[in-house]
Protein backbone atom coordinates (compact mmCIF):
# COMPACT_ATOMS: atom_id res chain seq x y z
CA UNK A 1 0.00 0.00 0.00
CA UNK A 2 1.07 3.62 -0.97
CA UNK A 3 1.09 5.82 2.17
CA UNK A 4 -0.71 9.37 1.63
CA UNK A 5 -0.72 12.58 3.78
CA UNK A 6 -3.88 14.91 2.23
CA UNK A 7 -3.04 18.47 2.74
CA UNK A 8 -5.84 21.10 2.05
CA UNK A 9 -7.84 23.59 4.07
CA UNK A 10 -10.97 22.86 3.04
CA UNK A 11 -12.56 19.46 4.65
CA UNK A 12 -14.54 18.72 1.59
CA UNK A 13 -11.37 18.52 -0.60
CA UNK A 14 -9.70 16.49 2.03
CA UNK A 15 -12.98 13.81 2.37
CA UNK A 16 -13.10 13.56 -1.79
CA UNK A 17 -9.28 13.08 -1.95
CA UNK A 18 -9.45 10.43 0.34
CA UNK A 19 -12.70 8.78 -0.80
CA UNK A 20 -10.74 8.59 -4.17
CA UNK A 21 -7.26 7.40 -2.88
CA UNK A 22 -9.00 5.02 -0.13
CA UNK A 23 -11.28 3.65 -3.34
CA UNK A 24 -8.33 2.70 -5.31
CA UNK A 25 -7.46 -0.50 -4.14
CA UNK A 26 -3.27 -0.19 -3.85
CA UNK A 27 -3.47 3.63 -1.47
CA UNK A 28 -4.02 4.26 1.76
CA UNK A 29 -4.60 8.08 3.56
CA UNK A 30 -3.04 7.90 6.90
CA UNK A 31 -3.59 11.16 7.50
CA UNK A 32 -4.97 14.54 6.67
CA UNK A 33 -3.98 18.33 8.03
CA UNK A 34 -6.13 21.21 7.94
CA UNK A 35 -2.90 24.12 6.92
CA UNK A 36 0.36 24.00 6.32
CA UNK A 37 2.16 23.66 10.20
CA UNK A 38 1.27 20.92 11.26
CA UNK A 39 2.85 18.54 8.19
CA UNK A 40 6.25 18.10 9.36
CA UNK A 41 4.67 16.94 12.80
CA UNK A 42 2.36 14.48 11.22
CA UNK A 43 4.62 12.92 8.82
CA UNK A 44 7.52 12.41 11.17
CA UNK A 45 4.66 10.50 13.12
CA UNK A 46 2.98 9.02 9.86
CA UNK A 47 5.90 8.11 7.33
CA UNK A 48 3.20 8.78 4.61
CA UNK A 49 6.01 7.98 1.11
CA UNK A 50 3.62 10.89 -0.95
CA UNK A 51 1.77 14.26 0.39
CA UNK A 52 -0.91 15.96 -1.68
CA UNK A 53 -0.30 19.70 -0.33
CA UNK A 54 -2.76 22.91 -1.35
CA UNK A 55 -0.33 25.39 -2.09
CA UNK A 56 -2.37 28.32 -0.79
CA UNK A 57 -3.30 27.75 2.91
CA UNK A 58 -3.43 29.63 6.54
CA UNK A 59 -0.83 29.93 8.80
CA UNK A 60 1.48 27.93 6.44
CA UNK A 61 1.31 27.87 3.09
CA UNK A 62 1.66 24.34 1.33
CA UNK A 63 5.39 25.90 -0.70
CA UNK A 64 6.28 26.52 3.00
CA UNK A 65 5.58 23.08 4.16
CA UNK A 66 6.63 21.24 1.31
CA UNK A 67 10.71 23.21 2.06
CA UNK A 68 10.15 22.07 5.93
CA UNK A 69 10.06 18.46 5.05
CA UNK A 70 12.91 18.79 2.63
CA UNK A 71 14.72 20.36 4.94
CA UNK A 72 13.49 17.77 7.70
CA UNK A 73 14.42 14.72 5.66
CA UNK A 74 11.56 13.02 5.82
CA UNK A 75 11.38 10.78 2.56
CA UNK A 76 7.38 11.86 2.03
CA UNK A 77 7.60 12.94 -1.95
CA UNK A 78 4.84 16.36 -2.61
CA UNK A 79 2.37 16.46 -5.14
CA UNK A 80 1.25 20.07 -5.24
CA UNK A 81 -1.93 20.52 -5.13
CA UNK A 82 -3.55 23.97 -7.12
CA UNK A 83 -6.69 26.08 -8.93
CA UNK A 84 -4.70 26.54 -11.74
CA UNK A 85 -1.09 26.23 -13.76
CA UNK A 86 0.80 28.90 -12.92
CA UNK A 87 4.42 29.13 -14.17
CA UNK A 88 6.00 30.90 -10.82
CA UNK A 89 4.02 28.66 -8.75
CA UNK A 90 5.61 25.87 -10.56
CA UNK A 91 8.73 27.65 -10.16
CA UNK A 92 8.55 27.71 -6.59
CA UNK A 93 6.79 24.39 -5.85
CA UNK A 94 10.37 23.13 -7.61
CA UNK A 95 12.42 25.10 -5.78
CA UNK A 96 10.77 23.56 -1.98
CA UNK A 97 10.94 20.20 -3.27
CA UNK A 98 7.93 18.79 -4.91
CA UNK A 99 8.31 16.33 -7.42
CA UNK A 100 4.62 17.01 -9.10
CA UNK A 101 1.95 20.13 -9.93
CA UNK A 102 -2.00 19.31 -9.82
CA UNK A 103 -5.05 20.75 -11.01
CA UNK A 104 -8.00 20.24 -8.46
CA UNK A 105 -10.16 20.99 -11.28
CA UNK A 106 -8.51 18.47 -13.54
CA UNK A 107 -9.37 14.49 -14.15
CA UNK A 108 -9.72 12.65 -10.75
CA UNK A 109 -7.89 9.54 -12.08
CA UNK A 110 -4.83 12.13 -12.68
CA UNK A 111 -4.88 12.24 -8.85
CA UNK A 112 -4.29 8.19 -8.44
CA UNK A 113 -1.56 7.87 -11.46
CA UNK A 114 -0.08 10.75 -10.17
CA UNK A 115 0.15 9.19 -6.57
CA UNK A 116 1.49 6.17 -8.18
CA UNK A 117 4.12 7.32 -10.25
CA UNK A 118 5.74 9.41 -7.63
CA UNK A 119 5.58 6.63 -4.84
CA UNK A 120 7.66 4.48 -7.56
CA UNK A 121 10.18 7.80 -7.61
CA UNK A 122 8.98 8.89 -10.82
CA UNK A 123 6.98 12.74 -11.39
CA UNK A 124 3.65 14.53 -12.13
CA UNK A 125 3.86 17.36 -13.72
CA UNK A 126 1.52 18.73 -16.76
CA UNK A 127 1.86 18.58 -20.01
Amino acid sequence: MIRVLVVDDHALVRAGLRGLLDGSGDIEVVGECADGSLVRTTAERLRPEVVLMDVQMPIMSGLEATKSLREAKSGARVIVLTGSVSPGTMDAAVAAGAVGYLIKGGDPSLVVSAVRTVAAGGTAWPD
